[in-house]
């Protein structure tokens, strides 16, 4: 048992998304989208740090994050959870962050996902994004989406993402799912080489650069179903950012091609419930004809406008998502207005609501929703953590295999 699995045992008692190992400071983890140090273990200095994350790293990583300062792979602990681990150095030494990925694929009843986005999952072609900044739930989303497709279809899913989170055991579709940097070089080579694997569904971990993006309308246009995830905040920003990745003289053929293609974009963020834990606020854009005739001529600043007539479509607003999760209770009006866009907008959203609330109410005082350690979230413990590594120059055990190689492996 490596030395930091203690702590990956805690993180998954306490419902903590993600922990964070900084040099020269205590573990602290991301709690209901807090910060907040375990204050039972010490601080971790440099050379224990490298022998702590050494332990869990497979070797080709660690030579990877020895040569270049940073790497990306998978850590599992069975019956527990898997791990999506980022190492890097900073200005004080080794340091680590660690995403749980459950080993239970929450369903889209279990999330709360619309009709209209269960509705994307029945398509036989197109583009659907799922979009939002960093930690905002998209990988959870698409989880659910391709868990309900893999129930109800007979189809070939092949997912290319960077490092794999969610494992989908086969149900009626037969689900390949490639790692970049383990099973294929790139997205972009591994989108190329998707058209000769005869897939119906492609799922697309992140579309990163302007070869992969247009290997992924490409693909679409082609004739299947494309899933992925860009970094934007709204569906209309989505489709600009998109058509601004190409050179100024394609721009026109591009909108052309996203216009035919993209079928629908889920916008979210993440915000902190009152009654503990987190909930997605989703923005909605269904390609109805009027908005891919939009996005053709160039008009997408129209987009909002037409999103708000197409309600009956299954369209909603992020500020429409953000003030109906207040009027419900589920989130405080504070909290919503921070995580909002157009800030005004989701005043005039309140009011339609009967929310009395104004930004002269927000809450200047630094009350945190989340407990002030750790340690406050579960019961005592005499010693819940292992003794720090005493001797860091120790030769550590040997490296983890890749869990998703194994996983493979069994399933042949």
């Amino acid at each position: 048992m490596a030395w930091i699995d203690a702590l990956f045992n805690r993180m998954v008692e306490v419902g903590a998304s993600d922990l964070h190992m900084t040099s020269g400071t205590r573990p602290q983890f991301r709690l209901h989208g807090d910060i907040v140090p375990i204050n039972e273990c010490a601080e971790i200095q440099p050379d224990q740090m490298r022998q702590i994350l050494r332990e869990i790293s497979p070797a080709k990583n660690w030579q990877q994050f020895e040569d270049e300062n940073d790497t990306d792979f998978a850590y599992e602990l069975p019956g527990l959870a898997r791990f999506r681990v980022n190492l890097f150095m900073d200005n004080r030494g080794p340091g680590a962050v660690f995403r749980v990925i459950p080993e239970e694929i929450l369903s889209c009843d279990q999330l709360g996902l619309p009709e209209a986005v269960r509705d994307l999952c029945y398509l036989s072609k197109g583009l659907v994004l799922v979009t939002g900044p960093t930690g905002s739930g998209k990988s959870t989303t698409l989880a659910a989406m391709i868990d309900l497709i893999n129930a109800t279809r007979s189809d070939h899913i092949l997912t290319i993402e960077d490092p794999i989170e969610f494992v989908h055991r086969d149900k009626k579709c037969l689900i390949n799912q490639r790692q970049v940097g383990g099973h294929t070089a790139s997205f972009k080579r591994a989108l190329k080489a998707a058209l000769r694997e005869d897939p119906d569904i492609v799922l697309v971990g992140e579309m990163r650069d302007l070869e992969t993006i247009e290997i992924a309308i490409e693909t679409a246009e082609t004739g299947h179903l494309v899933f992925g995830t860009l970094h934007t905040t709204t569906a209309a920003s989505t489709v600009d950012r998109i058509i601004d990745q190409f050179p100024a003289d394609r721009q026109a053929q591009i909108r052309t091609m996203l216009s035919s293609s993209l079928k629908g974009v889920i916008a979210q963020t993440l915000c902190k419930k009152t009654s503990g834990g987190r909930v997605a606020a989703l923005e909605v854009l269904i390609a109805n004809s009027a908005v891919s005739s939009l996005i053709r001529e160039g008009k997408t600043h129209q987009i909002t406008s037409t999103m708000q007539m197409g309600g009956k479509q299954g369209m909603r607003l992020l500020n429409d998502s953000l003030a109906e999760l207040v009027h419900s209770g589920q989130v405080e009006p504070d909290e919503a207005y921070v995580k909002a866009v157009d800030k005004d907008g989701l005043v005039a959203a309140f009011a339609a609501k009967g929310v009395h609330w104004s930004p002269e109410m927000l809450s200047r005082a630094s009350a945190p929703s989340a407990p002030t350690s750790a340690g406050e979230a579960s019961e005592a413990r005499p010693h819940p953590l292992a003794p720090l590594p005493q001797d860091p120059g120790a030769e550590p055990s040997p490296a983890s295999a890749d869990p998703f190689e194994q996983f493979k492996q069994m399933r042949g």
